[in-house]
Formats: structure tokens, sequence, C-alpha cells
């Protein structure tokens, strides 16, 4: 949201560029934080109730992606072009969060 939404309105509102990445610069870090929790948090919730059946479904996949790539996020941050890198895995938990909503619930799923 704040990639999508936010960063471009306040373009075009026509806040300076320069305070624009500095509202990104500081608020980037603590959406990835945020996510990583509340992803480990799913991961605990539903490690709990499927057990090891959980690495073979999507849902748990892709919580460990987000996981990862929440990490990733932090490790290159002080590498050369780490700006990029911290831009991609942000972009990885933007895609991976996406992909999450749009899966069924686990008590709608019937079985064939």
């Amino acid at each position: 949201m704040l990639h999508f939404v936010m960063l471009p309105a306040l373009e075009r509102f026509g806040l300076a560029p320069l305070l624009i990445d500095e509202i990104a610069h500081f608020m980037r870090p603590l959406l990835v934080g945020f996510t990583a929790v509340c992803a480990l948090l799913q991961l605990v919730v539903a490690g709990t109730v499927l057990g090891w059946a959980l690495w073979r479904d999507l849902r748990g996949q892709l919580l460990l992606l987000v996981v990862l790539a929440a990490g990733v996020f932090y490790v290159v941050g002080h590498l050369p072009r780490g700006d990029y890198w911290q831009l991609f895995s942000y972009l990885v938990l933007a895609f991976a969060g996406l992909v999450l909503i749009l899966q069924p619930r686990p008590d709608e799923i019937t079985e064939r």
C-alpha cells in the first residue's frame, strides 16, 4: 500500500521528492518488521494446527517466503547496491502478501 498508493499520492500532491524519499526510507523498515512479526505469528499458529503438513501447503511456503524476504531486506541494507535489493525484497513481500490474500481459507477448501 505504501509503495503503490501512498508514495505516488504524495508525489502527485506536490511534495518535494526528497521529502517523499525520506518518508519511504522511514516507513519501509517499519512495515517490513510488522510484516515479519505477523508472518511469524501465522506460521506458529498454522504450525500448531497443521504440523509438518504446513510446508506442503502453499500458504506455509508463502509465509516462509515472507519471513525470508523480510530477513533479506534487513541484511542487504548495508551492502553495495543494497537499496536495489531492499526494494526487490519489499516487492517480493508485497506480491507474496497479495497471493496469500487470494488464497481460500482452510475451512473453505472442500475435499474432492
